[in-house]
């Protein structure tokens, strides 16, 4: 995950232990990594859904 969203394994396991918090972008990359939402990563939401993303014109 670390080459896809650029956040180090120790933060990663510093912030599943609750020693750190994400920062807005780092959970920003996660979600689009993982192809869900923002709120269900918050626990904000049972949706794994994505929301639509934005299109370029």
């Amino acid at each position: 995950m670390q080459v896809l969203t650029g956040i180090d394994q120790s933060d990663y396991s510093k912030i599943e232990s609750g020693r750190r918090y994400y920062t807005f972008e780092q959970c920003r990359k996660i979600a689009l990594v993982l192809n869900t939402s923002m709120d269900y990563l918050a626990g904000l939401t049972d949706d794994p859904a994505p929301y639509p993303r934005k299109t370029e014109n």
